[in-house]
């Protein structure tokens, strides 16, 4: 049985280090000007290591230039490709045919993917593409799994197949989106998107009769969230998806934080590794309960068994967790206690879990003592003020720098 490349986001170089620790084969990024994530933490320095890291350990930086590019764009796509060719990535992530030619003008050595903004959604597409220079496409969210198995079965035998198999999906046709450009000036096609379909938006109808006159249509007292959209989860369909022989499986989220990249990239690696070793027994309930520990919107498979489907809607807008939250980042342990990079309050008595990287099963444990870095005196409650702030605990088990602690809200 193939085991797919899980392909995982890194919005900066530590994300990154985060995304393989936990079991990422791969991951994505891009440099602040050139991908459609211009607030991503990855200037060309950030990028540098990130793939002089990756190499290293045997992993792979896919670069995303996918911008719809103006010919303003092209001294700068010029620049950036010869940067990657002599950065040596695996691979560059294009929508734009404009884009694809100049690559392969000074990027030869680097294969060329297709972005998903690039729209493909049939076979003929994806020849097009191969036929131009792809080595890989990233097949647009709105498939279903039997138009994705005729692909698949029927591409040019060296052409990669890859698909979004967890994270936000966009309002717009596979993200080509203008409403963030119309309502805030800030192109989502050149990287800038304000996610404008997560506003709450007030809905009026105009009465046939009485030209002029809105009346309201209530919903609650936020509004409603008619643009917004679940998130896509595919951990039941992890078989399905592993016995179709995709090439690479892909997980949305360059702006999300280090605790969501760990819990999801833990919990599909866990998933992945354990259907394919034990198919008789895979229970994705097990994976699913991890991933309800982070998840902030409504989960949804989308449109991968039923292009009719019509539930993934986030009327709520729910843009948190009401149970989980980032706890902090191990930095080291010395003497017996432990020094954590915190994200959020931390108090004595607040339950604790530990996401070990290939363990699905999380260690879980309650602060009894707090001590201030730098006094080591005891203090009961903590709070992420600065930058960088770290604090010092006792922690029950053996713990490796980067491993991510999760606090359970009270």
């Amino acid at each position: 049985m193939k085991k797919p490349e899980l392909l995982a986001p890194a919005g900066s170089y530590e994300k990154a280090k985060t995304a393989f620790r936990y079991g990422a084969d791969a991951v994505y990024c891009g440099t602040s000007a050139l991908s459609l994530r211009t607030r991503a933490e990855m200037d060309d320095e950030a990028l540098a290591k990130t793939i002089e890291y990756a190499h290293s350990i045997g992993k792979r930086v896919h670069v995303a230039l996918n911008i719809y590019a103006w010919d303003s764009n092209y001294e700068e796509i010029k620049k950036q490709a010869k940067m990657l060719q002599e950065m040596k990535a695996d691979g560059i992530i294009v929508a734009d045919g404009g884009v694809v030619e100049t690559v392969k003008k000074y990027a030869p050595n680097v294969d060329i993917h297709i972005s998903t903004q690039a729209n493909v959604v049939s076979l003929e597409a994806a020849k097009f593409w191969h036929k131009n220079g792809a080595k890989r496409i990233i097949l647009a969210r709105e498939l279903n799994k039997e138009q994705i198995k005729y692909i698949i079965q029927n591409k040019p035998s060296d052409l990669e197949i890859e698909m979004f198999i967890h994270g936000a999906i966009c309002y717009a046709y596979s993200g080509r989106c203008y409403l963030s450009d119309f309502l805030a000036c800030r192109s989502a096609n050149l990287g800038d998107c304000a996610q404008s379909c997560r506003w709450a938006y007030n809905l009026y109808a105009e009465e046939a009769n009485n030209p002029g006159n809105l009346m309201p249509i209530e919903t609650d007292d936020k509004g409603t969230y008619i643009f917004s959209s679940k998130d896509l989860c595919l951990i039941h369909e992890i078989p399905e998806i592993v016995q179709m022989g995709l090439d690479s499986l892909k997980i949305e989220g360059r702006l999300k934080t280090e605790y969501y990249i760990a819990t999801v990239v833990n919990t599909y690696r866990n998933a992945i590794d354990d259907y394919i070793k034990d198919p008789e027994n895979y229970n994705p309930e097990k994976y699913m309960k991890e991933l309800e520990k982070t998840k902030t919107r409504g989960l949804t498979t989308f449109y991968f068994n039923d292009r009719n489907n019509k539930d993934f809607q986030e009327y709520e807008g729910k843009q948190y967790n009401p149970n989980f939250e980032f706890g902090g980042k191990v930095v080291e342990t010395v003497d017996g206690k432990t020094t954590v990079a915190i994200k959020n309050k931390l108090s004595v008595g607040d339950e604790m879990e530990i996401i070990i990287p290939g363990e699905i099963d999380v260690v879980k444990f309650t602060i009894n003592k707090l001590w201030n870095t730098e006094t080591d005196e005891e203090v009961q409650t903590v709070n992420p003020g600065v930058k960088d702030q770290t604090i010092k605990m006792e922690i029950p088990t053996e713990v490796k720098p980067g491993w991510i602690l999760r606090r359970k809200k009270n």
